[in-house]
């Protein structure tokens, strides 16, 4: 008679934790940082219609990274259970950290008891108001909870953007400085630049009405780090190695008067 097939619990988990992270790596990360003004949240994704950061609630943001389907999956778990808890109760009833809770006890389900487990991490940001603390919370693959600060980074290359950020980080950053430290990261440990069109960027924004989360177009990233770009330049404003303009001053200028055109042109 031929022995059973055995493998001990603590090697299961181990495969099961490998199998996970190897899945996670292959995506691109995500990088959330506290501003000013709110959470500010990166992701280099050049899709425009599957987005790895979105909205949970009024105050309340999702981002996720591994396979799709299954951040997806829990994302859409988040905004039903928000809004069931919203309708019954009150809006301020939903908070971040009952969402969290509710990701790291499918996530642990999910782990234990299924053969493959998810080979996501995701993160749930919540904006405080108005001298309130803001609260991030990055859930991992197996149901661990961390409830982070100042910023988080999750991903393949976690580790390395972590220490890039941790290098750069100041507290009370404007959205253009905060911006340019996630993105320079993001271009560090790749050794490259990530062009804006691959970037999706949202915030958290504590000055607007009841819902606070906004994505950033194109347009506005750019001139984001553009001005980022040029303030780093020169503390005045000038170019570096530009001087004073020397020439001639500049008199009144003399428009000739315009021609009448046609009836209805302007």
């Amino acid at each position: 008679m031929g022995l059973p097939y055995y493998v001990s619990p603590e090697q299961f988990m181990k495969d099961k934790s490998d199998y996970a992270r190897k899945g996670i790596a292959r995506g691109k990360s995500v990088i959330a940082v506290d501003y000013a003004g709110g959470i500010l949240l990166v992701a280099e994704n050049p899709s425009k219609t599957l987005h790895k950061i979105s909205e949970i609630y009024d105050r309340i943001a999702f981002a996720g990274v591994g396979k799709f389907n299954e951040f997806e999956t829990l994302r859409m778990h988040g905004v039903r259970q928000a809004d069931v808890r919203g309708y019954s109760y009150s809006r301020e009833d939903v908070s971040a950290r009952a969402v969290a809770n509710s990701y790291s006890q499918v996530l642990g389900q999910i782990f234990t008891a299924e053969l493959k487990p998810f080979e996501v991490e995701v993160l749930v940001a919540q904006v405080g108001r108005e001298g309130e603390e803001n609260e991030i919370f990055h859930i991992l693959y197996d149901g661990s909870v961390a409830d982070e600060a100042n910023f988080v980074a999750m991903g393949g290359q976690s580790e390395a953007l972590t220490e890039a950020m941790r290098r750069s980080f100041k507290p009370g950053a404007s959205l253009a400085e905060a911006l340019r430290l996630g993105v320079d990261a993001l271009g560090e440990v790749d050794k490259r630049e990530v062009p804006a069109k691959n970037l999706e960027v949202a915030v958290l924004d504590r000055s607007r009405e009841r819902r606070k989360f906004r994505r950033l177009t194109e347009r506005e990233l750019a001139e984001l780090l553009g001005s980022t770009a040029r303030g780093a330049g020169s503390s005045n404003g000038s170019s570096p190695g530009s001087g004073p303009e020397t020439g001639p001053p500049s008199g009144p200028e003399t428009v000739p008067p315009a021609e009448p055109g046609p009836p209805g042109e302007t």
